[in-house]
């Protein structure tokens, strides 16, 4: 997968984000010691985005994740997103990796952003959804986030808009 480097990024803030070590970074970049903006840097571990017939687009107003395969609307989810204070970040993200039963507040099913601390996942708290509530997650109904998970694979491209 290629990451395009965003003002103020580092080789260690993007390990981070991917998940991937320092050191399997940098084998996969050999040379690159400087990063620019918009400099591509393969992230390993992860298949082409472009190879992956499905995307994901979350609006925090509407409150809502669609699921696409080739661009057609396949399913449309209700979700819960960041309160005033811990926003959802917009942006355009991937999926790194999954966990099932993470424990906690997480419900059923964590899906990892490529944003260090953010995902998408179910709640023990179904009461949510719709709300302003989370520290930025997106939250969903634990069935419907098993079922998206059922169908998109890690690096399924999430872009998220207000």
């Amino acid at each position: 997968m290629i990451h395009i480097v965003k003002q103020g990024e580092t080789l260690a803030t993007i390990s981070a984000d991917y998940r991937v070590s320092l050191q399997r970074l940098y084998a996969a970049n050999p040379g690159v010691s400087h990063l620019y903006v918009g400099q591509r840097i393969q992230i390993p571990g992860l298949p082409e985005s472009n190879t992956i017939p499905f995307s994901v687009q979350i609006s925090i107003r509407k409150r809502r994740l669609a699921l696409y395969q080739n661009g057609k609307l396949m399913k449309i989810y209700p979700i819960a997103v960041g309160k005033m204070l811990t926003h959802t970040p917009t942006g355009e993200y991937v999926i790194v990796n999954r966990q099932m039963n993470p424990g906690g507040p997480y419900g059923v099913l964590w899906l990892s952003l490529s944003k260090q601390g953010y995902g998408i996942h179910g709640t023990n708290d179904p009461s949510s959804i719709g709300k302003a509530v989370s520290h930025g997650c997106v939250r969903m109904y634990n069935r419907d986030v098993l079922d998206l998970a059922s169908i998109i694979p890690n690096g399924t491209r999430v872009i998220i808009g207000q």
